[in-house]
């Protein structure tokens, strides 16, 4: 399963980026392959693992602002694995021809 998902700090002004920083280090600890770009982080695993990973990123940032919003797209696709690799080299092998 492949969970890209942002985790949004409101209520805390425009610059928001330290609080991000907070949700994309749970991420990067929790071990599990992941991507980060401008608008989502993208993370790779079992539904469990995967979603306890969004929770506590999303407590991370809770600790500090008084509001928080979610956005979180799953491709639940049991079987398949590296799909953060895959699917990208899928694209890029059609690009090339």
């Amino acid at each position: 399963m492949i969970v890209a998902f942002s985790v949004t700090p409101l209520g805390v002004g425009e610059d928001v980026g330290e609080y991000v920083a907070d949700a994309v280090r749970v991420v990067r600890e929790s071990g599990l392959p992941n991507r980060t770009d401008a608008m989502f982080t993208s993370v790779e695993g079992e539904w469990d693992e995967v979603m306890d990973v969004v929770r506590r990123a999303v407590a991370a940032v809770e600790q500090r602002a008084p509001r928080v919003s979610l956005v979180l797209k799953a491709d639940i696709r049991p079987g398949v694995t590296d799909g953060l690799t895959s699917k990208v080299e899928t694209v890029e092998r059609h690009l090339a021809e």
